[in-house]
């Protein structure tokens, strides 16, 4: 409802206060006006707006002030509930329901009037409560990303749920296969099904009644992407979760899914033994874990995060970046310095200029990793970059320790070194002087505008997630059986 419906309604209200309180019919008070009832009770209902000429004549025949009929408070308990109503009744909540609006009169109970106003105030309450604006998914994730870094981003009780159902599919060393991830998902009841009509908003779909978990058709022979996504459909089922009651809950459940697939590509265990040579001959590498296990590069270095700090006692940091420099993703617990807002949130902060998650973009090798030293105001980090591009632009992908700790890997030995004084705003952000008085008062930029900045996050039992779509796409292919 409109500000100006509020007022209209809250004016009406009074009026029809006042005329109760004064002993007057509509047609008492519409004969001293020279209006008719039905105008009047079309102006009480607040289906009519007062217009200012008009006030003085009513406020005098009610025995009023005009400030008395202006007041935005409604006039009693009873008006209150009514006024209530009707602005819940005029909402989008409502609409969704369906069903008519209750013709609110002086008939109806105040008990009953209570009541609904109360039913429909909590409806409005969830439906707020379940669509997450910008600023509330930042702080969850910022509240999680906090979490996990007490945790030393290591969850013990994943790692062993893990365990056990890998051990149930016999895989022993390498990358974990298709079949073995088959064997899992028909250890707890599923078959993986490949099908080419998947809703746009979802990932995969699991039919909990059939014991089904569609996934889309491989595009490259092999998908290893495949595996995880299978992995990470199979961890709900695995680690109890229940539809999300919260933005907040729905974080966690992603976070937790995508850890227990990257337990089961890159088990605990053999990860740790893997990690554990490498680091005895100082030769440690993302890239090697990561064909190790026939994972991707992000998939490795996130694992490394996992294991390095709780089982070797080196401290870490990761970041994924993109092209012009904003946060993706971001974990630390060696104090690297990540750029941050006022909230504590990381995700879309530009990193400096002279980081290597910025500046290996620029090489012209981007098969290997890139790697370099960068002295900060929280100390001398040690960093290693992979580049690469996907459906939203390029990207790079950073694993790295403080000084101390960069003797256990390959590529200590780079000469590559910057010096970054950031958040000072002259080490990169301030455009140098001869560049701002040439072009200050010239340059007149039309920035790009995300409209994800306005709009509030997907609403719904899973969020993003259109429910019509996926029940319609379980009825498709219940027929066909």
């Amino acid at each position: 409802m409109r500000v100006d419906d509020d007022r209209t309604r809250v004016m009406g209200a009074r009026i029809r206060h006042f005329r109760s309180r004064a002993g007057l019919t509509l047609a008492d008070l519409a004969g001293q006006l020279g209006t008719t009832a039905s105008t009047l009770s079309l102006v009480e209902n607040g289906k009519r707006a007062v217009r200012a000429p008009e006030m003085p004549g009513i406020a005098s025949a009610l025995g009023v002030d005009v400030v008395d009929l202006l007041s935005e408070e409604p006039p009693d308990a009873r008006s209150a509930l009514e006024l209530e109503l009707a602005r819940l009744q005029a909402g989008p909540q409502f609409a969704a329901l369906g069903v008519p609006p209750v013709r609110i009169s002086r008939t109806l109970p105040h008990d009953a009037l209570a009541a609904l106003v109360r039913t429909l105030q909590e409806l409005d309450r969830k439906a707020l409560e379940a669509t997450a604006t910008p600023e509330e998914a930042r702080r969850a994730n910022t509240e999680l990303r906090r979490w996990m870094r007490e945790q030393d981003n290591h969850l013990p009780a994943i790692e062993a749920a893990a365990e056990e159902i890998v051990a149930v599919a016999g895989h022993e060393v390498g990358a974990l296969t298709h079949r073995e991830v088959a064997l899992m998902a028909e250890h707890l009841g599923f078959r993986l099904l490949h099908v080419d009509d998947l809703p746009r908003s979802t990932r995969t779909i699991t039919d909990l009644e059939q014991g089904r978990i569609y996934l889309p058709p491989s595009s490259i022979p092999g998908g290893n992407g495949l595996r995880s996504m299978a992995l990470q459909a199979m961890a709900h089922r695995v680690l109890d979760h229940t539809p999300p009651s919260s933005y907040e809950e729905f974080l966690r459940q992603r976070l937790e899914i995508a850890y227990f697939a990257a337990c089961c590509l890159m088990p605990e265990r053999q990860a740790t033994d893997f990690l554990s040579d490498a680091k005895q001959r100082r030769d440690l590498a993302v890239e090697d874990f990561r064909d190790a296990f026939g994972v991707t590069h992000e998939q490795a270095a996130l694992r490394m995060t996992n294991l390095l700090t709780a089982h070797h006692g080196v401290r870490v940091h990761f970041l994924r970046v993109g092209a012009d420099g904003e946060i993706h993703k971001a974990y630390e617990n060696d104090d690297l310095p990540i750029p941050t807002d006022v909230t504590g949130a990381v995700e879309g902060q530009i990193v400096c200029r002279k980081w290597v998650a910025r500046r290996a973009g620029h090489r012209g090798n981007r098969t290997t990793e890139n790697h370099q030293y960068t002295d900060t105001v929280g100390g001398t980090f040690w960093s290693s970059t992979q580049t690469g591009s996907g459906p939203h632009g390029a990207f790079s992908i950073t694993f790295g320790v403080g000084f101390d700790d960069a003797k256990w890997f390959r590529g200590r030995a780079t000469r590559q070194r910057q010096v970054s004084t950031c958040p000072d705003e002259s080490c990169c952000t301030r455009p140098p002087a001869g560049l701002a008085d040439r072009w200050a008062d010239a340059a007149w930029p039309s920035a790009r505008m995300h409209t994800q900045v306005l709009a509030a996050l997907p609403s719904g039992r899973f969020p993003g997630v259109d429910d019509t779509e996926v029940f319609e796409f379980l009825e498709r292919h219940a027929a066909m059986d």
